[in-house]
């Protein structure tokens, strides 16, 4: 296969994380990927994804064509591109290569490679598991934008704490209360250890939770992105000297443990066995740490997942085409 005239397809419903992951994915294997978003209707999305009759019947208006030629590498993420994945690896008669990031709840059979979170417990030749996330975090881009968001907090003294904050979620809640909790512990930190925080938000944490993270902050060296204009979360990334994360969002951690620097993880009740399990595997894993009153310093190698996975979809395209 010439790496030239390969294609490749990114197959998702749309849904920012599950996009990025594979999006992040095809380019560390040196794709330049088709993005292919699917709006499934109901009965379909009723069934289990290995049950669906006829899925290309299933696509709602919005979604994008599903044609021939087929793509040499398709990469899907979440439970409704599953059946279209089945379906265009047999139209194409093998000749799509098919990988599915997370457990797809069909036959690992089905697809060519699965990449599965490593607490999801999947086993099998053609089985990648992964410990965190996958993502589109590089050495590079951490760079550029660090370069790009330097003039902007340079008023601000290091060392500088990053905070990544998310949202409230089927596992967890973020309140008010939660917000309060947290400005306190970082607000202590900061006078502690003469730190400055450079905290951006996320969509879901909310307008009234944000506004209570700049107030909460304003009498500490902080900037708190407020939503508006571009997203400083990549440039903060790459300018921090520790991370605090919420523990909301896998990708999150995942993408603050890839810039190889201490993260600390807020302190937040529930979590579902999959959450519980994840954090359990990245502190044991040397990777992250519970905030405590003060800050750490650790190293690890940055994970990198991605990268990891990339190269095991280069070989095994190689594989089947050595010319």
């Amino acid at each position: 296969m010439s790496e030239t005239a390969a294609t490749c397809w990114v197959l998702s419903e749309g849904h920012a994380g599950m996009e990025n992951q594979c999006r992040g994915l095809a380019e560390a294997a040196g794709f330049r990927p088709e993005v292919k978003r699917i709006r499934p209707r109901a009965p379909w999305t009723w069934l289990p994804p290995g049950w669906w009759p006829a899925p290309f019947r299933a696509l709602g208006e919005a979604s994008d064509s599903l044609q021939p030629p087929w793509p040499d590498l398709l990469i899907t993420c979440g439970r409704r591109s599953v059946p279209y994945a089945m379906a265009i690896r047999r139209r194409s008669a093998g000749k799509t290569f098919t990988v599915h990031i997370q457990d797809p709840h069909v036959a690992p059979s089905r697809f060519d490679l699965l990449a599965p979170p490593r607490h999801d417990g999947l086993e099998g030749e053609n089985i990648y598991p992964t410990t965190g996330a996958l993502h589109r975090v590089t050495a590079e881009r951490l760079a550029e934008e660090a370069e790009t968001w330097a003039p902007k907090v340079a008023h601000l003294s290091r060392p500088y704490v990053t905070v990544l904050i998310g949202g409230s979620n089927g596992s967890y809640r973020i309140d008010a209360d939660e917000i309060d909790d947290w400005c306190r512990r970082l607000a202590a930190i900061a006078v502690r250890e003469g730190a400055s925080l450079l905290v951006t938000p996320s969509r879901r944490t909310g307008d009234d939770n944000v506004v209570r993270l700049i107030a909460g902050l304003a009498d500490v060296p902080a900037q708190v992105w407020d939503l508006q204009g571009e997203n400083p979360y990549f440039g903060y990334l790459g300018l921090a000297d520790h991370v605090v994360v919420s523990p909301d969002s896998i990708s999150m951690v995942s993408e603050a443990c890839a810039t190889g620097k201490p993260v600390h993880v807020l302190p937040l009740a529930g979590g579902t066995r999959k959450f519980q399990a994840f954090h359990r595997n990245m502190r044991e894993a040397g990777y992250t740490r519970l905030l405590g009153e003060g800050l750490e310093s650790w190293t690890y190698p940055p994970l990198d997942d991605t990268a990891d996975v990339a190269r095991e979809i280069v070989r095994r395209l190689r594989m089947r085409s050595p010319s």
